[in-house]
């Protein structure tokens, strides 16, 4: 890790040993690894061996247990309890690589590259699926999706009765049309 650069400070976040990957230059989180290791815990969506490389040069392909849990992707030693890094799945692109590899790059950073190999077709395809629909992006436009369909098909707003359709974080731009008289 070089400390002296900006982009790396950023986007590599240390805390002791566990090692989180954004995707955004511009994000700046701050992450608890006590927080993150009981998180890693927790059931998750999806959990295999895979094969797993890194985007260094020289970087090979090492198993690892993978595990989808929220947006976070956790991997381990095969051997070992906790994690030694997560990969937070937002800003990212999803691609098929081959029949049993995909890849997962970040949207500022193409470059940086982490592939997956997986033991069949179907796992492959398993694992894209639900590592693209585990993005806050992806459940947030889901969200304006289904809220305006129900305001269409009744009238009313779903999120009214929460008192949260005035909140910035659930505005459609445009999308709902003003409630009636």
């Amino acid at each position: 890790m070089n400390w002296n650069n900006p982009a790396e400070k950023k986007d590599h976040l240390w805390r002791s040993s566990l090692k989180i990957i954004s995707g955004s230059k511009q994000l700046t989180m701050r992450f608890n690894e006590k927080e993150l290791v009981f998180l890693s815990r927790q059931p998750s969506e999806r959990a295999a061996e895979l094969g797993m490389k890194g985007p260094k040069k020289g970087d090979v392909m090492k198993r690892r247990l993978v595990k989808l849990i929220v947006n976070f992707l956790f991997y381990f030693r095969t051997y070992e309890e906790e994690p030694i890094g997560a990969l937070l799945l937002e800003q990212c692109r999803v691609e098929r690589e081959d029949d049993l590899t995909f890849s997962i790059t970040f949207l500022d950073e193409a470059e940086r590259k982490y592939l997956f190999e997986c033991n069949s077709r179907e796992q492959r395809i398993e694992w894209m699926d639900a590592i693209i629909k585990a993005s806050y992006e992806f459940m947030r436009k889901n969200l304006f999706f289904y809220r305006s369909e129900i305001h269409r098909l009744t009238g009313k707003d779903p999120l009214e009765q929460y008192g949260i359709s005035d909140e910035t974080r659930f505005q459609v731009s445009n999308a709902l049309p003003p409630p009636p008289p």
